[in-house]
């Protein structure tokens, strides 16, 4: 299927890596693994695993927004942990950030992420609205 529309926050490893946060092909909409960084692009509350997964969901969120979705049009998520032990932390985020809405939810842990400030890369799926 080819790809009718992507969107790009221009971050550094965007660049790096030849990729787009989020790209569009018919009513699907998939976004990259996507960590929590600030407006600057350094990683965001470091040490925090709920700041940090909510921080991801509002990047993936602006970025399904770009392309004609909105949270709740998001059908899937995957969080990439680097502690499980800390899991309540990060689904406190997930379910304060989708409420009602209850997208399906994978959960594993990882060794590591690319920078170790990183506790969780989150990924998602949506459709498109518009």
């Amino acid at each position: 299927m080819p790809i009718d529309a992507a969107h790009s926050t221009g971050n550094e490893w965007e660049r790096r890596y030849g990729y787009s946060r989020a790209v569009r092909a018919g009513d699907l909409i998939v976004t990259t693994g996507t960590v929590a960084l600030d407006e600057a692009g350094a990683p965001f509350a470091p040490g925090d695993a709920e700041a940090q997964a909510a921080r991801a969901l509002e990047i993936i969120e602006g970025a399904v927004r770009q392309l004609g979705a909105t949270r709740t049009d998001i059908l899937r998520t995957r969080f990439y942990v680097t502690d499980i032990s800390r899991a309540d932390e990060f689904g406190r985020a997930h379910s304060a950030f989708f409420g009602e809405h209850r997208p399906a939810l994978t959960m594993v842990e990882v060794a590591r992420l690319i920078d170790p400030a990183f506790l969780v890369e989150i990924e998602a799926e949506a459709t498109a609205t518009t």
